[in-house]
């Protein structure tokens, strides 16, 4: 939201203008307030375009579809001047995201909430068209959702039904991906058209993608024509339900009425917008508009207390709440997942230092923080906002960094769980390093390598690496797997490939991710447990050790050591893998052999490492065992250290995070998991994160 400016008018009609929400091709929308102190939406035509006829008629016929309907699921108009002077519309001021920025924000809708959206649009599409209205161009910016349930906005290309679609010039107004067949062709347009739409949006509300897309709009509406929708991550309960709205003929799509029927929702769905985040950032801006139409006070008055218009507008823009218009109606958008890129020219390989981690508090016994033999409070959390394929979570400093629900990748405040950015056009699968905690490296589905601000999500170098998977990275290179399974390197430094090598034989297309790079060494595993080192200075393989276990291993490094879990635990130098040491591991009951899990460095002479079920604390310079701790360890897990405790996942026996006092060996904490198919632990800065299915918690430490 924008001060008015030089040539914005005071005043339109009964409204007095106190900002300017948003401006296009054909208008600007001011923030407004009449005498009675009602807030409007006051959409005026540009003064150039008065004398445009077709335009006028445009705004006009806009003016007028949303004065006939009469229902609650759309923004009210409450005035309009349509003949004389500059045209104008006041609809209601709707407070609240949009579609496309709740689920961007945090991910998809859950099924009863999906199917709350649906039976509540449905119903509305019904008093559109019962006033004999096609709305034209029903897409998930165009729906808010309010306090009071989703709105519907923007009748700017809505037409009587017996209205073709094609303007005057030819093009076609519809959204592409949203629009019907039978839009796109530009055929006579019936109220089936907005059921496909509506199909369209669910697909997006229910699984966070786009039931047709492609990389150009030709592609695109060529799609919509001829192929079937992508209903991938859409719940199997609404895909029946959802499919026939997405029919090819018009004549098979069900009607509002049927819709609002099949998709009645359970009771409590409207809690998506009534309770929890959504409705915070309602609860918000209702209060930022509260603020700027009752505590405005004239911007001459002497008041050094004063709070005056423009200071308002400017604090409202600079705190990140934006307002903008969606044709008839204002909305108060989400905030925006991360700072718009600068239009200044950005040096790519310039970037700030790493953030200062925000230390948690150690809770302590002596002082009453918490039992012993108790469960922790979580410092937040559960939030649910990780995809069902995302890669272990990264704690870079002040943020954590995953696989977004629907997808892409994003970062979460450590502190609270709020999120800080997001990139929607990552492949999450791919993975994301850190590098040196100042960036994030990731691969999006075309193979390009792309690199973000750690703290901000702020986009910085590029490399086309044909990547299909992060590996490592160190102080000079990220290593990744290509798509046709060569190994490459690419420059931090430049962005450009530094060597390309082609593992041979039986590693050819094996290599699995993650790998370590130090001291001038990549190793990395194969996922038949082969362990190959590579030189980092032009990928020829330098040292090789086979069968070491019987699936993919996880290398740890310190120093000029790597440690390899398996069918043993062994410590390698990594400049020529001579075997420092190895440790076999017997069950202490049946003295039989078992393996073990991945090695956890720690601070001086110290390593965790699971054999069976059991985490045991070992001393680095020879493998010799230090301590046994109490409570079971996942495998495939490593555990890890945080405060004085061990922390481990126990997924076999009792569903729970166990946490042992690394001084006694004993169990001090418990924490119990929902049931989840997958799971893991991350650690900083005194706070342990975990990874159960689709949601993320922050524990703190002792």
């Amino acid at each position: 939201m924008n001060p008015l400016g030089t040539g914005d008018p005071l005043r339109l009609g009964p409204y007095r203008l106190l900002g300017v929400l948003g401006e296009g091709g054909m208008g600007k929308v001011y923030v407004g307030q009449d005498g009675a102190g009602t807030v409007a939406a006051v959409k005026v035509l540009r003064p150039e375009l008065t004398h445009e006829a077709n335009l006028v008629q445009r705004f006009v016929r806009e003016a007028q579809a949303a004065q006939a309907v009469t229902s609650k699921g759309v923004a009210c108009v409450l005035g309009a001047q349509t003949e004389g002077g500059r045209p104008w519309i006041a609809t209601e001021f709707l407070t609240g995201p949009t579609l496309d920025e709740a689920v961007e924000a945090y991910g998809p809708f859950d099924e009863p909430a999906v199917r709350a959206i649906a039976a509540s649009i449905a119903r509305t599409l019904a008093d559109i068209h019962a006033a004999g209205l096609i709305h034209r161009d029903l897409k998930p910016p165009n729906i808010v959702l309010t306090s009071d349930g989703p709105r519907v906005i923007d009748f700017g290309i809505a037409r009587p039904e017996h209205g073709l679609t094609l303007t005057t010039t030819g093009q076609i107004p519809v959204t592409p991906g949203y629009g019907a067949p039978e839009q796109v062709l530009g055929r006579r347009v019936a109220a089936p058209a907005d059921i496909f739409s509506l199909g369209a949006v669910l697909v997006y509300a229910a699984s966070g993608r786009r039931a047709f897309d492609a990389t150009h709009i030709a592609a695109l509406q060529y799609k919509v024509v001829h192929d079937e929708p992508d209903l991938d991550g859409v719940p199997e309960q609404l895909r029946a339900l959802i499919a026939p709205c997405l029919a090819k003929d018009p004549a098979a799509r069900p009607t509002p009425a049927q819709i609002a029927a099949a998709f009645a929702p359970p009771k409590g769905a409207e809690r998506a917008w009534r309770r929890g985040k959504v409705a915070g950032a309602i609860k918000e801006r209702e209060s930022r508009i509260h603020e700027l139409t009752t505590l405005i006070l004239p911007e001459a008055s002497g008041s050094p207390n004063a709070v005056t218009r423009r200071r308002l507008l400017t604090g409202l823009a600079a705190g990140g709440v934006v307002l903008a218009a969606g044709g008839g109606a204002a909305v108060a958008l989400w905030p925006p997942g991360h700072t718009p890129p600068s239009k200044k020219k950005v040096d790519l390989f310039a970037f700030p230092p790493a953030v200062k981690t925000p230390e948690a508090h150690v809770l302590s016994a002596d002082e009453g923080d918490y039992i012993v033999g108790g469960s922790p409070k979580e410092l937040w959390g559960p939030v649910e906002v990780l995809a069902d394929d995302t890669p272990a979570p990264l704690p870079v400093r002040d943020v954590i960094v995953v696989g977004a629900r629907g997808g892409g990748i994003a970062a979460y405040n450590v502190v609270d769980g709020k999120r800080r950015w997001a990139v929607r056009d990552i492949k999450a699968t791919g993975r994301y390093l850190s590098l040196s905690d100042r960036l994030i490296a990731a691969v999006d589905a075309k193979g390009t390598l792309r690199t973000f601000i750690a703290s901000t999500g702020e986009p910085r170098w590029t490399a086309d690496a044909d990547a299909e998977q992060l590996l490592a990275a160190d102080d000079e290179a990220v290593y990744l797997v290509t798509k046709d399974h060569r190994l490459r390197a690419v420059g931090r430094s430049d962005a450009k490939i530094r060597w390309t090598a082609r593992p041979t034989g039986d590693f050819r297309g094996a290599l699995t991710p993650p790998g370590v790079a130090a001291e001038g060494r990549l190793v990395v595993s194969t996922d038949k447990g082969d362990v190959l080192a590579f030189s980092t200075a032009d990928g020829h393989r330098v040292w090789q050790l086979r069968n070491q276990w019987n699936d993919a291993i996880r290398p740890a490094v310190h120093g000029s050591t790597v440690y390899l879990n398996g069918t043993t635990l062994t410590a390698r130098r990594l400049a020529d893998g001579k075997e420092l040491w190895t440790v076999e591991a017997k069950d202490a009951a049946w003295h039989r052999h078992e393996d073990w899990g991945p090695a956890t460095p720690y601070d001086g002479d110290l390593l965790y490492a699971t054999h069976g079920n059991w985490a045991r604390k070992i001393k680095r310079s020879d493998g010799s065992k230090i301590l046994e701790c109490h409570g079971t360890a996942d495998l495939h897990r490593p555990v890890l250290v945080q405060g004085n405790g061990v922390w481990s996942i126990d997924e076999d026996i009792w569903n729970q995070v166990n946490t042992v006092d690394q001084r006694t060996g004993y169990i001090v904490w418990e924490y119990k998991l929902p049931k989840a198919d997958r799971r893991w632990l991350a650690a900083d800065g005194n706070r342990v994160f975990v990874m159960n299915g689709t949601s993320l918690y922050a524990l703190p430490v002792f």
